[in-house]
């Protein structure tokens, strides 16, 4: 059998480790310089630590709006880094990051992407949001086929019998949309599974959830998994200890498991950049770290007056792209101006450059 040699790198003008705000903010900021971005995530979808942990949850701190939830300003946000057509590479853990012989950075994923750029982000927060998997042997191997961390196509379930893992606001959010689904497209059977009979989310999602259980839409099982059933190379049942202490098998086709994330500093800790108390520590001017060339915005960085807030991340973001500029397309002198006025900025937004009620100007 031969062995497919790897894919070579992908050369990239800058690339940003983290798709929440600060992250996409960097984005923005490197695509009014037209610098283009590739941006890495663990989770599978943008929006980080706001997106993942408070989604539906109100900030009342971000400038301009005085209140939005942790997704809508991830949808702005996307909105608004859109012109610049960024390269997103979800559900990709960083594994390594050398400098290369020529100066540039090689990034490597534990999926097997490279990437090999000029400039390097770290936007990453507290680390990387991982799924809180379960731990149970053989069960890894089924990943992508049978089990999910998160919440594919839900139509994708039609006719099968899917079990859902966990206690949480995604887990019983989960159950609720799929038994809410068109008949055609629901699964054959939705079973909860928690390790008791308690969840951690809001009142009224408990409220939905148990008005399900009562119906018999989404039964309940509490318990714990022991083990796994497969036959012919497939996942064919759970083998669950219950309160009682005795263990049943519970017949599925699909597993999500969605018990909630944690944040890991990983890698990041081992690439011999300057770090205090697990954070990278930074200039205030370029926001770089002691690795020039690598840059760190956000919460994952460290200085004199330091303080964790999304605006913060922004402000941060802004200067270490001007930084990076030199880095990257050093052959080229982008003069400073501001989106108002500018026509070249409104080109690369995509907008007109006169407003209906007169030119421009700025107010800077």
């Amino acid at each position: 059998m031969s062995i497919s040699p790897p894919a070579p790198p992908i050369d990239a003008d800058a690339v940003v480790i983290g798709a929440g705000p600060v992250g996409l903010w960097q984005v923005f900021e490197l695509g009014l310089l037209e610098i283009h971005a590739h941006v890495i995530d663990a989770l599978p979808h943008p929006g980080g630590q706001p997106g993942e942990l408070y989604a539906d949850k109100p900030i009342y701190d971000i400038p301009g709006l005085p209140v939005c939830s942790g997704q809508e300003l991830t949808d702005a946000l996307l909105r608004q880094v859109a012109p610049f057509q960024p390269t997103l590479h979800l559900g990709h853990q960083v594994e390594a990051l050398a400098r290369q012989d020529d100066g540039r950075f090689l990034l490597t994923t534990q999926q097997g992407l490279q990437l090999r750029a000029r400039a390097v982000f770290i936007a990453a927060g507290v680390g990387a949001f991982v799924p809180k998997r379960l731990k149970v042997e053989g069960l890894d191997a089924f990943e992508g086929r049978q089990l999910f961390h998160g919440l594919p196509r839900a139509a994708d379930f039609s006719g099968q019998r899917v079990v859902v893992a966990g206690g949480g606001e995604a887990a019983l959010g989960a159950a609720i949309r799929l038994a809410a689904l068109p008949e055609s497209q629901r699964p054959a059977s939705i079973t909860l599974l928690h390790r008791r009979d308690g969840f951690q989310a809001e009142p009224a999602t408990i409220d939905r959830l148990q008005a399900l259980r009562h119906t018999g839409q989404v039964p309940f099982v509490p318990g714990q998994v022991e083990d796994i059933a497969q036959e012919s190379g497939r996942l064919t049942a759970l083998h669950i200890q219950g309160p009682d202490g005795a263990t049943a098998p519970l017949p599925l086709d699909t597993l999500l498991v969605l018990q909630g994330v944690s944040p890991r500093l990983g890698p990041v800790a081992d690439w011999g950049m300057a770090l205090e108390r697990k954070q990278l520590v930074v200039d205030t001017e370029k926001f770089q770290t002691s690795e020039p060339g690598i840059f760190a915005v956000g919460d994952i960085n460290t200085y004199p007056g330091k303080k964790k807030l999304i605006l913060c991340g922004f402000h941060e973001a802004t200067l270490a792209a001007y930084a990076a500029q030199a880095l990257i397309a050093p052959e080229r002198e982008l003069p400073f101006q501001y989106t108002t006025s500018s026509s070249r900025l409104h080109r690369l937004l995509g907008v007109d450059s006169a407003p209906p009620d007169g030119p421009a100007t700025s107010t800077a």
